[in-house]
């Protein structure tokens, strides 16, 4: 560009091109939503996070110190790409299969009370809201939000 004035323009309809969540890899969303969450420091952390396991089938709590913050950024990103979805469709979602040693594996919910906690603590800042017609549902606030970090990964 030879003037500066106009790739700053270009820069800008290029950012607010209309760029959702869908258009971004989940992985990289997740990451980097679960890094703005702990950067603005909203989400409150419940003390039992350090030793909490996240489902029976589990034998031990998850190793990474931020597994709180993705876990929430997975919930928030679930709830934007499938609108009324309840925390007993969510412990479906992050189950998996009970390793039972020599009996045969068996299919196990995730624990509830971390995706309720979660819920709640999205709830709380705005992101997401109940609906209605049961389950929980993205807020305007929480889906301009969201697209907005996606639109800053599609343009980095």
């Amino acid at each position: 560009c030879e003037v500066e004035g106009r790739c700053a323009m270009d820069k800008l309809e290029t950012f607010a091109a209309g760029c959702t969540v869908k258009d971004v890899p989940a992985a990289d969303f997740i990451a980097a939503y679960a890094a703005h969450l702990k950067k603005v420091g909203a989400i409150e952390v419940p003390m039992y996070v350090d030793y909490v396991k996240t489902g029976s089938r589990k034998e031990l709590a998850p190793y990474s110190p931020d597994w709180y913050y993705v876990r929430v950024a997975s919930l928030a990103r679930r709830v934007y790409c499938r609108q009324g979805t309840g925390v007993g469709s969510f412990s479906k979602v992050y189950g998996g299969t009970k390793n039972n040693g020599s009996s045969p594996s068996h299919f196990k919910r995730a624990s509830r009370s971390v995706i309720r906690h979660g819920l709640q603590q999205l709830e709380k800042i705005g992101v997401i809201e109940k609906d209605p017609r049961g389950g929980r549902r993205i807020s305007r606030k929480g889906q301009a939000e969201m697209d907005t970090q996606a639109a800053t990964l599609i343009n980095n």
